[in-house]
């Protein structure tokens, strides 16, 4: 039987290669990421970031999953709002990536765990977390229906799952958007990261993730109810929510 293949940007991989092309990518922006973040997303993603916190219906006492939380921003912030008797697990599947973030915990002065896994195969029991969160990290991963049945199994009966995506922006903005993703960012990212490859790979990967109402359907066919979506910035970024019921 031949290898499945699935796609590594516009590029077709062999689906045991992808898990470690996209490593190779965030091992090389890492150091950078957040200076990137900043400087491609005119700080609109702390924005972003700060809705879906004010959002997730997330209470005082809270346990959360952070999954590819990177650097830990969205950490940090949840972590403000459970309180020290909540708790928040930061993991990323990138070793340079979670180092980053586990030391911007540290500088926060935050105890904050920080575990290296695969988000299709967690390491935590079922009905685990009151809230699970995944910003710009599903795109990346091969099998993303496992994924997303992964999330649903270690959120309790009760909790939400966000995913908070780039996604089907709005028709009329497009071709700017077009012109921005695929001339400018590999230019920023070679001017500020040194590494214009890997953000061309970000642009494309942007283009081949699900839209909207197809990312909806995926979360309904994992196990969630009530899911539903957030258009933000004229869909460039979409915030889902999706609930386990039972």
């Amino acid at each position: 039987m031949a290898d499945k293949e699935t796609h590594f940007g516009f590029q077709s991989v062999k689906e045991d290669e992808k898990q470690q092309k996209v490593g190779e990518v965030f091992h090389s922006v890492a150091q950078q990421y957040d200076i990137m973040n900043d400087v491609m997303s005119a700080g609109m993603h702390r924005l972003w970031k700060r809705f879906t916190v004010n959002t997730s219906g997330v209470k005082t006492g809270d346990s959360i999953l952070d999954i590819a939380g990177g650097s830990g921003d969205l950490s940090k912030l949840f972590s403000k709002k459970v309180g020290p008797s909540g708790q928040v697990v930061l993991t990323d599947i990138n070793a340079s990536m979670l180092r980053v973030g586990r030391d911007n915990m540290i500088d926060a002065g935050l105890s904050i765990p920080a575990t290296q896994c695969n988000a299709e195969y967690l390491p935590f029991a079922d009905n685990s977390f009151d809230c699970v969160i995944v910003a710009f990290g599903l795109r990346n991963m091969t099998h993303k229906d496992h994924a997303l049945k992964e999330m649903q199994r270690v959120l309790k009966v009760g909790g939400r799952l966000l995913v908070l995506e780039f996604s089907k922006v709005w028709e009329p903005l497009s071709k700017a958007y077009d012109t921005y993703s695929f001339k400018l960012l590999p230019f920023m990212g070679k001017l500020i990261a040194k590494d214009a490859e890997s953000y061309e790979y970000l642009a494309e990967s942007i283009r081949m993730h699900p839209n909207q109402e197809t990312l909806k359907q995926m979360m309904v066919d994992a196990g969630l109810s009530k899911v539903d979506y957030y258009n933000l910035s004229a869909g460039i970024v979409a915030l889902h929510k999706g609930y386990k019921l039972s």
